[in-house]
């Protein structure tokens, strides 16, 4: 796959930060959004398999007829929390950008699953059809674009698992209405990608799942990852704080990510940070903290070695 080297140059496509609805909006490739697909550890290949699954809807959809080949140019992401699903979204939108070239820049759209909520999109069908018809339709119009839903439940929520007792009517045809929109997008607009992350897939609407090109599911880190992601994140700190390098002696990095079993990769950085308040004598000096700290940080956090 060719892969731009440099962010594009600023065009005239509208990419407005205000747009209702809407949590971010940028035009691609974007340099903050490669910095968080570097972040992001996997199990080997898990990365690549993702991105060649996009590429490869990406280039099948705009020229094989949507009957015979139904993509709808959806990723799905899911797993527990704190495992990077988002910020491996975001950063694949940018992989996609910089592999994909046109004449158009890529836009990326992430949709803001609390903004689902408010009295603008609701959970109401004509609530829904506007941001499918409206917000994302006519970005499509201007070009390849990626629309990131986190969060993906809030709006695809399984139906089944709707009760009309507790929930109106209206939440149910606004499931209907995202579903009809999302098939619109996928037969008229092939330049679409849309990433979906999740915590509660069983929350998800059986419907959106079997629209999906691909379902990855993203794992707790193992204990390489782990090593990895504490390695990392112990040389970002020693940067700054040059005495925390004796956390990056390989006996210090081993017995933190054995014990670190079970912790997702946010509580693993988290846990760096706690390290630095463990000591009453360091004061919350990160250049002071030791290799006992890091481990005793670790297993507050809750690992389970």
């Amino acid at each position: 796959m060719t892969e731009v080297a440099e962010s594009r140059p600023a065009t005239d496509r509208a990419v407005g930060a205000d747009i209702r609805g809407i949590a971010d909006a940028r035009t691609l490739p974007d340099a903050g959004l490669a910095a968080e697909w570097a972040s992001i550890v996997l199990p080997e290949g898990m990365k690549g398999h993702l991105l060649r699954t996009a590429i490869a809807g990406a280039r099948l959809r705009p020229v094989v007829p949507f009957p015979d080949l139904p993509l709808h140019g959806v990723s799905l992401l899911t797993g527990p929390p704190g495992v990077g699903k988002t910020t491996l979204a975001r950063g694949l939108a940018d992989k996609i950008a910089r592999t994909i070239q046109g004449s158009q820049p890529w836009l990326f759209l992430e949709v803001d699953p609390h903004e689902l909520a408010s009295s603008f999109l609701g959970r109401s069908q004509r609530g829904v059809t506007q941001l499918f018809s409206t917000v994302l339709e006519e970005h499509a119009v201007g070009g390849p674009l990626t629309v990131l839903f986190d969060e993906v439940e809030t709006l695809f929520t399984s139906r089944q698992a709707l009760s009309l007792e507790a929930n109106p009517v209206d939440v149910h045809r606004a499931v209907d209405a995202a579903l009809v929109g999302l098939d619109q997008l996928a037969r008229h607009h092939r330049n679409v990608v849309v990433i979906a992350t999740s915590n509660f897939p069983a929350a998800i609407d059986a419907a959106l799942t079997s629209r999906a090109d691909g379902v990855f599911q993203v794992p707790l880190p193992d204990l390489a990852a782990r090593r990895t992601i504490l390695e990392r994140t112990v040389a970002a700190v020693a940067a700054a704080f040059p005495g925390a390098k004796r956390l990056l002696e390989e006996a210090a990095l081993d017995a933190a990510a054995r014990a670190a079993d079970g912790l997702d990769g946010r509580r693993l950085r988290k846990a760096v940070a706690a390290a630095c308040a463990i000591s009453p004598q360091a004061q919350g000096d990160p250049a002071q903290v030791s290799a006992a700290d890091l481990l005793a940080a670790v297993q507050q956090m809750g690992g389970n070695e």
